[in-house]
């Protein structure tokens, strides 16, 4: 089938508007005094790219000789990668106003939501590697864009650690394309199978093991907490409902293929890595002061949560393979993945207005526990949003977090995996301690300074955040139905 130029923009208008909107974007900065309106060009050129993607062609083939596909998952991440990119604007306008440097952090922004789109669409691996350096070197600049010490040196972790990743899987990429002659995911799983051997298992090692680290599964998870603590607050939000979220949906393209495709055995592995990832998350996350650094830790227990998903369509496919059950796996993680993205990226947003009242007063340390004392009767409306938030990722209805866990519980439940159903719960109610403890400062504690104004710029984004948790809650069908169909392109 032969694709038009009109065929082009419908599938990928998104990812062009938002490319000539960074050209743009570039020259205005060379000759603009006052950036401001650059943020302004990025929320509008989201906005329209939303609509876009929503609007997408999802029936014609594959583009760009065979590297690109417009489908129900990659739409599907699209949405996130996009949605949370909004919200981080939104609270650029007020962090970055009148800054001279405004315009490349936006640049930047801009930059990596491209680089996950691609990845997102991506069905060769060497597309979704350009995809996942673009993303990677743009936010490894953001992290250290305020060039504070403690950017710095979570910038520097996360691109020495990231680059090790990016190797890693590059590797196992290479070794994949010497063993099959194809960089095309479907055509790597299928000849594969054929040749299975130890040099197979070994790139498939590397892969994981690459893809571990961009999803901070336990044990390549030893970045992560540095990097969002000592990265600005709202490129941590980016970074963990963004960047974090465009790991999975890779490895979801390349695992769970290898997975079906070549009736791999390892699935008990992938549960061990799971139970540990999430065990620790939680437990490690209880004895953390500085909030943003309690979130982080919980940004790794749900990248356990997550990942059950690996679990459950391996024993399926190990006990005989039902496609109902893997489906509904899939989709449950989907869901999950939503309502962690909007729940993490508000509550990260409401840690900057925290720690933006503590700078405004002097205080040192402004992501300790002890700045949220008394935030009701101070901040109400950041106080609470960040209860919702808090409330979304403890799985509590009716919210988008307590949709997506019960859902990934009962898909655990249905694939027979009831240890890991019951660990799974046990964890969701042990990380119940540390966000109570947060609530429990807001809203039982003297005030621990004078009310102040909280920022437009963060509280619009946190409202949008705070829209979004609470309509997937209570509306879910729609979002389940669609992620239904993203797990769909997965196991056809």
């Amino acid at each position: 089938m032969t694709l038009g130029f009109g065929d082009y923009l419908s599938l990928m208008g998104a990812e062009s508007l938002l490319t000539g909107l960074v050209m743009l974007m570039i020259l205005l900065g060379l000759y603009l005094k006052n950036k401001n309106i650059q943020g302004y060009l990025a929320l509008a050129g989201l906005g329209i790219a939303l609509f876009l993607s929503i609007g997408a062609d999802m029936t014609k083939g594959p583009i760009f000789f065979g590297t690109i596909e417009v489908d129900a998952l990659s739409q599907f991440f699209k949405l996130i990668f996009i949605s949370v990119s909004l919200i981080v604007v939104l609270a650029g306008l007020t962090r970055y106003k009148d800054s001279p440097a405004q315009d490349e952090f936006y640049i930047l922004l801009l930059l990596a939501t491209i680089g996950m789109m691609v990845v997102a669409s991506s069905i060769d691996l060497l597309t979704l590697w350009i995809g996942f350096e673009l993303a990677s070197i743009s936010t490894y600049a953001m992290a250290a864009f305020d060039k504070e010490k403690r950017n710095l040196e979570a910038a520097m972790k996360y691109f020495i650690f990231g680059s090790v990743s990016s190797a890693m899987m590059l590797f196992g990429f290479s070794i994949l394309y010497g063993l099959t002659g194809s960089t095309r995911i479907a055509e790597v799983a299928a000849s594969s199978m054929e040749m299975m051997g130890p040099a197979t298992l070994v790139a498939l090692l590397f892969v994981v093991a690459g893809f571990g680290f961009k999803m901070a599964l336990v044990p390549f998870h030893m970045w992560a907490p540095d990097t969002y603590e000592g990265s600005p607050t709202i490129v941590t939000a980016f970074l963990a409902a963004g960047s974090k979220k465009m790991g999975f949906v890779a490895a979801f393209k390349v695992i769970f293929i290898a997975l079906v495709a070549l009736r791999l055995e390892w699935f008990m592995a992938f549960a061990v890595l799971v139970a540990i990832t999430m065990t620790l998350g939680n437990v490690v996350a209880i004895w953390q002061k500085s909030v943003k650094r309690m979130l982080a830790y919980s940004s790794v227990a749900y990248a356990g949560y997550i990942a059950i998903a690996f679990v459950v369509v391996g024993a399926v496919n190990n006990g005989g393979f039902d496609l109902g059950v893997a489906q509904n796996g899939i989709a449950a993680s989907l869901m999950l993945i939503l309502g962690h993205a909007f729940s993490k990226t508000g509550a990260f947003i409401a840690v900057a207005v925290v720690g933006y009242m503590a700078l405004r007063e002097g205080r040192n340390n402004p992501d300790d526990i002890e700045h949220y004392a008394g935030l009701g009767r101070r901040a109400p409306i950041t106080a609470f949003c960040m209860l919702v938030f808090l409330f979304s990722l403890s799985g509590i209805p009716p919210t988008a977090g307590f949709v997506g866990k019960f859902l990934v519980w009962g898909s655990a439940m249905d694939s027979g995996l009831v240890w890991l159903a019951v660990l799974f719960a046990l964890n969701s109610a042990l990380s119940l301690y540390y966000y109570l403890r947060v609530i429990m400062y807001m809203y039982m504690k003297e005030p621990a300074g004078a009310k102040i104004a909280e920022p437009r710029g963060y509280v619009l984004a946190m409202v949008v955040a705070l829209v979004a948790v609470f309509y997937i809650g209570i509306f879910p069908q729609a979002f389940v139905d669609f992620a239904s169909s993203a797990a769909a392109v997965l196991l056809h």
